[in-house]
């Protein structure tokens, strides 16, 4: 058995089907002239063939077809998947992020399922999966946002201070694996931290590593934002930063560039600023450049949306493309 999933195209036929459901709902405001929804489309088809998801209700919606609906929740962009539990919207995703749509997922059908006793074999195996899906795994009450105990916040700061790169898991979340973990383990409290799938310890032994000078060498370091500005800058020989994609721009500076880079006929590749904040605000001082969108050619800034129209008029645009 698994996940069911429905597709909507009424506001009326959306506000019966929640009325029915006292499940978790993740609802996807989609358009079908939007590849990207059609790409997240079949990440839910995915989804609802995962037995941990059993419980949840999955929704494809036609914003333009519920304009009432889209309203409500404020959808100005798709795709979109908004979470709700009964009425209640829980949390919501903008964007066509994959491993983030399932990540929020797997984190409010593990808050929703009840804990009951699984067979052996299979909390094995989910551990062993919990372990290893990072290089560094923290398993811990609360989160790096809410530690919700003194030793995980310890931790959590240890980590944030050397600058590695960690996920973590709640344990408060899922009874089932805040007890078999520390059988699993053969260790008896949180935090637990896991190196490459082994485990390292909790804070006692991580403060050890800090006193010897071990944590940097056996723990993966969090790339510098102005290292991965860099790469991302190089990524393609023509970058545009930008809100939103090439497909759908979310505001009229950045749709103007897209129209002239089409008219130039080149080929260049682009990076949706409002996906990630950190990008978003280290870019403009790394660059020097306070707005948006910004064009690199070769590594290096042109400019904006004006210097662009500058070069086009001059027609210095074709060389400087060229790079």
């Amino acid at each position: 058995m698994a996940a069911s999933s429905v597709d909507i195209t009424s506001s009326e036929d959306f506000e019966k089907f929640i009325d029915t459901t006292g499940n978790l709902v993740v609802v996807h405001f989609s358009a079908d002239w939007a590849p990207q929804c059609k790409q997240m489309n079949d990440v839910l088809d995915e989804l609802t063939k995962d037995t941990r998801f059993i419980n949840v209700r999955f929704v494809k919606l036609e914003a333009e077809s519920a304009p009432e609906v889209s309203e409500k929740f404020g959808i100005s962009a798709v795709p979109v998947f908004v979470f709700l539990r009964g009425k209640k919207e829980v949390d919501r995703l903008n964007g066509a992020n994959a491993p983030e749509l399932t990540k929020k997922v797997e984190h409010h059908a593990s808050v929703a399922a009840t804990a009951l006793p699984a067979p052996e074999e299979d909390i094995t195996v989910r551990l062993r999966k919990l372990i290893n899906a990072a290089p560094v795994m923290l398993f811990m009450k609360g989160n790096p946002q809410e530690p919700r105990c003194g030793f995980s916040r310890q931790i959590v700061d240890i980590l944030n201070q050397h600058g590695v790169q960690y996920s973590t898991f709640d344990i408060l979340s899922d009874q089932t694996v805040r007890q078999e973990l520390k059988t699993f383990s053969d260790w008896p409290t949180y935090p637990q931290l896991y190196a490459n799938g082994e485990l390292l310890g909790g804070l006692d032994i991580v403060k050890e590593l800090v006193e010897t000078g071990e944590l940097e060498s056996q723990l993966p370091k969090a790339e510098k934002l102005e290292d991965r500005l860099k790469s991302l800058i190089n990524k393609d020989k023509i970058m545009l930063f930008m809100k939103g994609n090439r497909e759908q721009p979310r505001c009229g500076f950045s749709k103007q560039m897209i129209a002239v880079l089409q008219d130039a006929g080149v080929k260049y590749s682009t990076f949706d600023i409002l996906e990630d904040e950190a990008v978003r605000q280290g870019l403009k001082k790394y660059s020097e450049w306070p707005t948006y969108p910004q064009l690199y050619v070769n590594g290096e800034l042109i400019g904006g949306l004006d210097i662009v129209k500058e070069l086009k008029e001059s027609g210095e645009l074709e060389s400087t493309l060229q790079g």
